[in-house]
């Protein structure tokens, strides 16, 4: 089973908005996954981190059994910190809906982010 997680914003959801800066995302929208289908959906607040505290949504996502994620952008530490913990990280930085991301993750269509697409923090 894969349990997936992309940072949303508000309420997210599968027909919610992606949030721009996964760190600082209202909330985490998992999306459980089994044989290529979707099982459940499920709602994970995120806790509120401070500059250079990206470690706090490594952590969380770890404890709620993610194992991939899918972000717009991120930075080296927390995509050190993800590897460390054994959560894929996936790429898509062009559309801010859930929903067709989630789609592109299910027919194996997101690579996986290189170190060379990280970005400086802050949600540059």
């Amino acid at each position: 089973m894969i349990r997936l997680a992309i940072p949303s914003e508000g309420q997210g959801g599968l027909d919610g908005m992606r949030a721009g800066h996964f760190g600082h995302c209202d909330v985490f929208t998992c999306i459980d996954v089994e044989d290529g289908q979707i099982k459940e959906v499920s709602i994970l607040a995120n806790k509120e981190h401070v500059q250079g505290g990206c470690m706090v949504p490594v952590n969380l996502l770890a404890e709620a059994g993610v194992n991939a994620l899918v972000v717009g952008g991120i930075g080296m530490r927390p995509l050190m910190g993800f590897r460390q913990v054994g959560i894929d990280v996936y790429h898509d930085g062009v559309r801010p809906e859930i929903r067709p991301v989630v789609d592109d993750f299910l027919a194996g269509k997101l690579p996986q982010i290189t170190n060379d697409q990280v970005c400086g923090g802050g949600g540059n």
